[in-house]
This record gives structure tokens, C-alpha cells and sequence, in this order.
């Protein structure tokens, strides 16, 4: 999958432009791979294609610690970089990049390869919301 597949599943999924959509996938790529340890963030890296590799490291540093956010102070920290209107909305921002992220990583349900070694980092509250992401867009 190469990064314009990508933006535009995420845009289908919010049924907005693929400029958006990109706006929106930078931010929450950066949100969950804060909150992966970076050797995880490198092997996640290292699944994508190039593009997307590229959005997935911007500004990452091997060295930084691991953000222990728990959903709502994800969903918090997304709404306020993306500069959405309310939390319902970054939700729905996070759900449509976690599945799709879930989708090039050829895990079906959220749990298999890669992206279960995502879930595996995740605390119970942020799983629930990556496990909901796999069954598709949410209105």
C-alpha cells in the first residue's frame, strides 16, 4: 500500500479530502508511536512503505521515553494538534488511522503480526479503541 492508498482510505473513512486526511494521519501516527517503546516504533517503521515510513518517523528520536497516555488523553492530545472541534471527532480521526494502519500492516482484526505487537503495548482503554478500529468506520 503506498501513502496516497493510504491517505485515501483514511479520507474515505472520514469523508473528507486526502489533504486532511493527511493532516490528521501525521498527528495520530506521532500520538501512537509516542506511546510505543521506539524499538517497537522502528519495527512498525520498517513494515510500511516508504511515504508512510517517512510520515511514521517525522520527528522521532531513538532515545525519548515512552508517553503513557491512556485514551482520553490521546484522544485529548489528538483533538488539540489537529485542532478538532470535540473529542467525538478525534475519535473518529483515531479510529480511521488506526484501522487503516491495522490494514497496511495485514492485520485483519487489530491483533495479528506487527500490529498486535501495537495492541500488546497498549493499555487496556487504548486497546478497546484499536480492537474497535478494526471493524471499520464509525459515524
Amino acid at each position: 500500500m503506498d501513502r496516497s492508498n493510504f491517505l485515501q482510505m483514511v479520507a474515505d473513512r472520514l469523508r473528507c479530502d486526502q489533504r486532511r486526511a493527511d493532516a490528521l494521519t501525521t498527528v495520530v501516527f506521532q500520538e501512537l508511536r509516542a506511546r510505543l517503546t521506539p524499538k517497537e516504533a522502528a519495527d512498525v517503521a520498517s513494515q510500511l512503505p516508504g511515504p508512510l515510513k517517512t510520515s511514521w518517523l517525522e520527528d522521532e528520536k531513538p532515545t525519548r521515553e515512552v508517553r503513557r497516555t491512556h485514551r482520553d488523553e490521546f484522544i485529548g492530545r489528538v483533538r488539540q494538534r489537529a485542532v478538532l472541534t470535540d473529542d467525538h471527532e478525534a475519535e473518529r480521526a483515531v479510529q480511521a488511522v488506526f484501522g487503516t494502519l491495522q490494514y497496511a500492516l495485514g492485520s485483519p482484526h487489530g491483533t495479528e503480526g506487527e500490529a498486535g505487537h501495537i495492541f500488546a503495548q497498549l493499555p487496556k482503554d487504548l486497546k478497546t479503541l484499536w480492537l474497535q478500529a478494526s471493524r471499520g468506520p464509525t459515524s
